[in-house]
């Protein structure tokens, strides 16, 4: 797998949309403060598929996140995967007035087959996998975009 480094500019974004664009599905997870505010601050957006996994950082100077919306949003070949995405499709809808679809939500499918209401992904991925994840990844702040190492970033494609 492919893991980018942080993406700042708009041609990348643009061509790394493109490439997931042709895949049967992306897992996506965003990241944000809600400090303060009723309305989430989104700070890092992480997207992967089979091949490649990047992080992209919504708070880059003249950052154009259309290309990603539009996939989120608009592409109906694609099937978006989230784990808890509730307050991942409020972002996406507060961004596009839209919800990403189609779309499939881990945390609602492991409560389907009986595995609690609220199971993490942490160990949704233990039990179904017996692969552990490294916790070390997680996201520690959200205003520490620029700082995102490729460990945090794989954390999404996992």
């Amino acid at each position: 797998m492919i893991v980018h480094p942080l993406i700042t500019d708009n041609e990348t974004l643009k061509n790394l949309c493109a490439r997931l664009a042709k895949s049967a599905f992306v897992t996506v997870d965003t990241e944000f403060m809600r400090e303060n505010s009723y309305w989430p601050d989104l700070c890092l957006i992480q997207i992967a598929d089979l091949e490649e996994a990047a992080a992209i950082d919504p708070k880059a100077p003249g950052i154009d996140l259309s290309p990603l919306l539009d996939l989120l949003v608009d592409n109906e070949d694609v099937l978006k995967v989230f784990h808890a995405g509730g307050q991942d499709l409020e972002i996406v809808h507060n961004l596009t007035g839209k919800t990403p679809h189609p779309l499939f939500d881990t945390q609602i499918a492991a409560m389907a087959l009986g595995m609690g209401e609220q199971i993490g992904y942490q160990n949704l991925v233990e039990s179904m996998l017996r692969i552990k994840v490294d916790k070390g990844a997680r996201f520690t702040t959200g205003r520490a975009v620029r700082s995102t190492s490729a460990r945090s970033i794989m954390r999404s494609a996992t």
